[in-house]
């Protein structure tokens, strides 16, 4: 527990362990501070309760003008008018504005003239309080009707106040225009908000639960416009930070660039492998993974944010070497002559524990991250979770869903057929592959067989670049 006390504002901060839940907290911290609030002096204001994480940011902030309107009229119009009408949209929480002056009727007394008048600040401030309210009376009976009956002894504007009689003595009345002057003021100013170099107002909007920032944005902007009738003309309204815009912008940019991972990656499969069969087949297995990354995800109470968007255009491109390499050796016991349901069998089973050990290895690497703490941890676990499920779940479909296609895709192919027109291009990559591999095969064997004369080679050129990369010392006349 932190808490902070400013002039006429107490902040409290409340910081839970990770294995609270915050909702419950939060309706308890609710109950104990309406009870408390009846100890408080009177006149205290209900307390501001808000829920804050590592990604709490104003997902909008609304920037209040104007060149006529006073800053105390922009943080009344801002605090009682707009905040009221904002805080019922679902999902946002709207705190006090910041900038601005909170309106205040001040009296100023005058002492002179008070000592002169005998009469006190005391005096004063009960005449205020007796003379300005609003009381029933009663009711009163017309005939068969009775109507309510109710006194109204306030004031129509502040300059009437002064008008107010404060004591008599002697048949000489004392009013508060005497010894005091009321005035349309404010309390003490603590923050300043400046838009184009003028003094104005500024509204934040927040993000409270699990609501989608994107939906929020919408119906603030919604309710921004048909709140805007009953607003003073000379206000003007200018959003100044919008995070939707980002957001939209992250998820559209996720969404066009993972299809393009993804059909890259196709294309890079077809070129090597040269069937569109098992293009096919491996291009199926991505969105699936995927989805079923999304489905785990959402079981866990993780939403899809930017870093678990990250987290699912990083896996795809990796998603494919469980299916490309059950169908490649597939291939390969064809090329054997086992017929295909026996290539699938014995195919799978050749490489299940590799591919099973290759894809712990690559989920292996993200298992540090679940030992992080604080924010990072509330950062990258969700990236984590997102790549290990979406492995664990290609690894799943290599085994289930990639050979059952295999059977029903591949039945009617026959892999010594003649090739077509991307058969013989698809031919001519390979054998240039081939001739680059068993180049680097011919040079690795060289460098095996002349491994001390290698070894020497590399250090000498490791000491010549070390002494042309050195500083050189500067000549002085």
């Amino acid at each position: 527990m932190e808490s902070q006390s400013y002039n006429g504002v107490g902040v409290i901060k409340l910081f839970f362990r990770p294995s609270v839940t915050i909702a419950t907290a939060l309706a308890q911290v609710t109950a104990i501070c309406q009870s408390q609030l009846r100890q408080l002096p009177p006149g205290t204001t209900a307390p501001l309760i808000l829920s804050y994480s590592a990604s709490t940011v104003p997902v909008l902030q609304i920037g209040l003008s104007s060149t006529r309107l006073s800053e105390q009229q922009l943080f009344d119009l801002g605090a009682n008018t707009m905040r009221s009408q904002l805080a019922t949209v679902q999902g946002a929480a709207v705190p006090w504005p910041y900038g601005g002056k909170v309106r205040l009727v001040s009296i100023d007394f005058d002492s002179a003239a008070m000592q002169a008048k005998g009469q006190s600040p005391t005096v004063v401030v009960n005449a205020v309080s007796a003379q300005n309210l609003i009381l029933p009376s009663g009711t009163a009976k017309l005939g068969p009707l009775e109507y309510q009956v109710e006194m109204n002894g306030s004031t129509q504007t502040i300059n009437e106040l002064n008008d107010l009689p404060v004591k008599t003595v002697n048949g000489a009345t004392t009013y508060i225009r005497d010894v005091a002057h009321v005035r349309d003021g404010f309390s003490p100013q603590t923050n300043i908000v400046r838009q184009d170099g003028h003094r104005s107002a500024l509204l934040s909007v927040y993000k409270t639960g699990s609501a989608s920032t994107l939906a929020i944005v919408h119906d603030v902007r919604a309710a921004l416009s048909n709140m805007a009738a009953g607003l003073p003309p000379a206000l003007k309204i200018t959003p100044l930070f919008d995070q939707s815009i980002f957001v939209r912008a992250a998820v559209q940019g996720v969404i066009r660039e993972a299809p393009t991972a993804a059909c890259l990656t196709a294309a890079m499969i077809l070129l090597f492998l040269g069937n569109w069969r098992s293009t096919l087949i491996i291009a199926i297995s991505i969105p699936l993974a995927i989805l079923v990354s999304i489905i785990c995800l959402s079981a866990l109470g993780e939403t899809m944010n930017l870093m678990t968007l990250g987290g699912l255009a990083l896996a795809v491109g990796i998603l494919v070497d469980d299916a490309t390499v059950e169908i490649e050796n597939i291939e390969r016991n064809r090329l054997l002559g086992k017929d295909l349901r026996e290539a699938i069998l014995h195919g799978a089973q050749e490489i299940a524990v590799p591919a099973f050990v290759s894809t712990l290895c690559i989920c292996i690497v993200f298992v540090p991250m679940f030992f992080l703490s604080g924010v990072t941890r509330f950062l990258f676990v969700p990236l984590a979770e997102a790549v290990i499920f979406a492995m664990l779940a290609s690894y799943l479909l290599s085994r289930t869903l990639v050979p059952t296609m295999v059977m029903f895709l591949l039945r009617n192919h026959n892999v010594h057929a003649q090739p077509g027109v991307f058969g013989h291009f698809h031919q001519r990559f390979e054998n240039a592959f081939d001739r680059l591999r068993d180049s680097y095969r011919n040079a690795l064997e060289a460098c095996m067989r002349h491994g001390r004369a290698l070894v020497a080679a590399f250090l000498a050129l490791c000491v010549a670049w070390m002494g042309l990369a050195a500083p050189r010392p500067h000549m002085e006349e």
